[in-house]
């Protein structure tokens, strides 16, 4: 895709006609659906969403593993002018039934096991209850079809819940034209085409999770969902299905450079991208020993603006704990604590302007306010912007480099620490395959830097030798007062390590 096609965002259901009608689009297990039963689908799901909740912008909520429901039901519901929005099917039920009561959904669509596990009044008066297989059923059977759709592209078609690992769960608010445009940018910087074949390893109720499918589909490539249960199982997928993409988070990244990588499973790999977390230099050198011929994109991204930037693959050796720069559609501004643009080299808060910034929290103005504020008057496209909340250098060459989030920064005997700083020095010594610093409350200093690490395995006397380490590589008031050593990490249900969960755990 060497231009971006028609950049115009049109109402989402219009994925489902990308593609050539008889090539592949869907993997699943005991079918594959080409492009053109892939549209018949979406358009008699959409017919019977459209009986069923005949009010526009109504809520369908699903709460089910990967799937055919769940990989149509993004356009489906688009098409039928309702608002989809997807539970993790990691959350429990507690999880679960605040998100359909805060979102007001009018349907829920989700496994036997699962509509089992509520109680009375989770699902919410007048909310439809129905099984997976049942709704698929039903919806194939009605023979109502919908054709593309003309929807204003500004209109309302998802509400995306957080993880809720920070406190409640916030839905935010996504339009067709967030969706559409998103697919559209990251089709083309990826490069993806019509033969990719895409393993959908990620949630699809996570904004880097659904995009796999946006983004292949707009292409017109196929994509093989996968709820995995063990690295290993990833591997033996990419083999399998001869996977050209593969999405992950670095605690995955982390466990598949741990596996031995057979040749059937890395052959016909182009293509490696990660957010939800920054590469180390390790990682770096550990993913590109193993899949030597694919490109590794470094990315960053937040729900409330789906993806801000990139790093040029050319430049992951020489740059390998970059974020790059602004993805299409997107303007990446860096901007200091006086609200001024930052000089190259300066601290600074990551500003997402563009069609990319979403609508808000859904029923939230308060917190909508806090992060939805009006765009820095040098931004060129103005309008409303998202106030990341976290802390960036651009580089006199234009690279951005993450440094940390202002509410995660450690503040200890007066001296502020980045985490992460700490983090990739104990990454760096070997001894150890994941670290977290957290500041933990502390009388004399304030708060004390605390360090969990997951063992490498490479050093038998690592918990000796670490200390050591650090002291030479850190400043003293780096330095963590405590090491905790941990078997594993606690993951959030998008597969990133839980944070909070550390924190509760060194408080209570």
């Amino acid at each position: 895709m060497s231009n971006i096609p028609d950049p115009l965002p049109k109402p989402l259901d219009h994925l489902a006609e990308c593609g050539a009608r008889d090539d592949p689009a869907l993997i699943l297990r005991d079918v594959t659906l080409t492009h053109g039963e892939l549209g018949k689908r979406v358009g008699l799901l959409a017919g019977w969403l459209g009986q069923q909740l005949p009010t526009p912008g109504a809520r369908v909520a699903t709460w089910a593993a990967k799937g055919e429901l769940t990989c149509l039901m993004p356009l489906a519901a688009a098409r039928a002018g309702v608002v989809h929005v997807p539970i993790n099917p990691l959350l429990k039920r507690a999880q679960a039934a605040h998100i359909l009561a805060d979102s007001g959904a009018m349907m829920l669509i989700a496994n036997k096991a699962r509509l089992k596990s509520l109680e009375e009044g989770d699902c919410g008066a007048g909310c439809a209850a129905w099984e997976e297989g049942q709704a698929l059923e039903a919806a194939y059977a009605s023979g109502v079809t919908l054709p593309a759709s003309a929807h204003d592209s500004d209109d309302l078609t998802a509400i995306l819940y957080t993880s809720g690992s920070t406190g409640r769960p916030k839905g935010v608010m996504l339009s067709h034209a967030n969706l559409w445009l998103g697919a559209v940018s990251v089709a083309h910087y990826l490069k993806l085409s019509a033969d990719d074949v895409t393993l959908a390893v990620l949630p699809l109720s996570f904004d880097y999770g659904q995009n796999q499918l946006l983004s292949t589909w707009l292409a017109g490539g196929s994509v093989a969902p996968l709820d995995y249960l063990f690295p290993r199982d990833v591997m033996k997928a990419c083999a399998k299905h001869n996977i050209t993409t593969l999405a992950a988070v670095p605690p995955l990244w982390v466990q598949l450079t741990e596996l031995e990588w057979s040749e059937d499973s890395t052959q016909a790999m182009r293509r490696l991208t990660n957010s939800g977390g920054a590469l180390t230099r390790d990682l770096v050198t550990d993913l590109r020993g193993i899949f030597s011929d694919a490109h590794l994109f470094a990315m960053y991204g937040l729900t409330e603006a789906f993806r801000s930037t990139f790093l040029d693959p050319d430049l992951i050796d020489t740059h390998p704990t970059s974020m790059g720069t602004a993805i299409p559609f997107a303007e990446i501004l860096v901007v200091d604590d006086d609200g001024q643009l930052a000089e190259p080299g300066e601290e600074g808060e990551l500003v997402h302007c563009g069609p990319l910034v979403a609508q808000g929290y859904w029923q939230d103005p308060e917190r909508t306010a806090q992060r939805f504020k009006p765009a820095p008057v040098a931004s060129n496209y103005g309008g409303m912007a998202v106030w990341s909340g976290d802390r960036v250098r651009r580089d006199h060459d234009g690279l951005l480099y993450f440094v940390g989030r202002r509410d995660a920064m450690i503040k200890s005997a007066g001296n502020r620490i980045s985490p992460q700083e700490v983090e990739e020095a104990a990454i760096a010594s070997g001894m150890v395959a994941e670290a977290i610093a957290l500041g933990i409350p502390d009388d004399r200093l304030g708060h004390a830097v605390h360090l969990i690490v997951r063992t490498s395995g490479n050093i038998a006397d690592a918990d000796a030798q670490l200390p050591k380490y650090l002291s030479r590589e850190l400043p003293n008031f780096m330095q963590p007062k405590v090491i905790h050593w941990r078997d594993a990490m606690p993951l959030n249900p998008n597969g990133k390590i839980d944070r909070t969960a550390l924190y509760r755990e060194l408080t209570e």
